[in-house]
């Protein structure tokens, strides 16, 4: 029999639901409280005691790895971003890291768009306004009389660019690599650096991985270089954002407004000026929210995990068409 530390946040609500699939494959079960996510602290009171994890953005350090090891054979990563977890530690250990490429995609593209038209309409203030007995027209803008910056033109960032050029917008991108030429032409995007993206950008959305070249890459010098008209949008990883600057630059009004789903800190804490700001936006990290994309996450999270403990799953298949 196999042990397996379950940790995924978005996995936690239906594991009774899953319980007959790892019973099937004679893995135990160990289902610890999660606040969103494991710290070091916490996985390392298990260490020793499971030979795989299905995880949510649990700190998988060098150090909690080692402690595991020789017992761990897989951590599998519900979703896509692996950020929190020292992959090449791991693999050197053999120590299989799995995880779903293009996961939200979709999802996280359409949040993306729902706090660009929330901005550029005005709509949840006004709602505000009239609930609150006053009836202001507050001024909104078109989207085709706006641009749009995607820091990170990977899958999400296309699928924001494809969305946002649909209403007319016009479209600046600004990635670490070449993007495909194909891509370019057909949607019409300017491929250019980071400080005229931001400098030109009515809304910038934030899409690319969180890596030792992102880390705060938004920051008080590149919030500087935004329109004080603009909006920040993040929803990829919330240390790419220098929260402490973003907090100044809002305050200062250096920057017009920021939709935030992602956070230095998660939960965000209580006393988080960002809280108490009426020009910001605030979502506890579910852009990824999809009953379709979660279902299709649970499976390939359960299949990488299999794989992982050498434990042959062609009858998965025949479980996820019962389920």
């Amino acid at each position: 029999m196999k042990t397996v530390l379950l940790s995924a946040p978005y996995m936690l609500p239906f594991v009774d639901r899953f319980r007959p699939v790892f019973e099937h494959y004679d893995i135990e079960l160990i289902v610890p409280e999660v606040n969103e996510r494991l710290s070091e602290e916490e996985i390392l009171q298990y260490a020793g005691k499971f030979d795989g994890t299905i995880c949510g953005d649990d700190r998988y350090t060098e150090v909690v790895i080692q402690k595991c090891l020789p017992r761990l054979k897989v951590i599998s990563k519900w979703g896509t971003g692996i950020d929190s977890i020292n992959k090449g530690f791991a693999e050197r250990n053999g120590v299989m890291v799995g995880n779903t490429l293009n996961a939200f995609t979709l999802p996280v593209s359409d949040s993306v768009m729902g706090y660009i038209l929330a901005f550029a309409r005005r709509q949840p203030w006004m709602d505000r306004e009239v609930k609150d007995g006053r009836w202001m027209k507050l001024p909104g803008r078109s989207l085709s009389e706006s641009t749009i910056g995607v820091i990170g033109v990977g899958n999400v960032g296309k699928a924001v660019l494809r969305r946002a050029g649909a209403f007319g917008a016009k479209l600046l991108g600004n990635d670490i690599r070449p993007i495909e030429p194909d891509f370019v032409l057909e949607n019409k995007v300017e491929m250019t650096g980071l400080k005229d993206l931001l400098e030109n950008a009515d809304f910038v959305s934030v899409n690319c991985d969180l890596n030792p070249t992102s880390r705060h890459l938004i920051n008080t010098e590149t919030l500087s270089w935004m329109k004080p008209t603009a909006t920040l949008i993040n929803t990829a990883r919330g240390p790419i954002v220098d929260e402490a600057a973003l907090v100044a630059a809002l305050q200062q009004g250096k920057i017009a407004g920021a939709g935030m789903d992602v956070f230095e800190v998660e939960p965000l804490p209580s006393d988080s000026p960002l809280r108490d700001m009426d020009q910001v936006m605030l979502a506890p990290h579910n852009s990824n929210s999809s009953p379709e994309a979660w279902e299709r996450v649970h499976w390939n999270t359960i299949r990488n995990l299999l794989k992982g403990l050498s434990i042959p799953c062609q009858d998965l298949e025949h479980f996820q068409s019962k389920m």
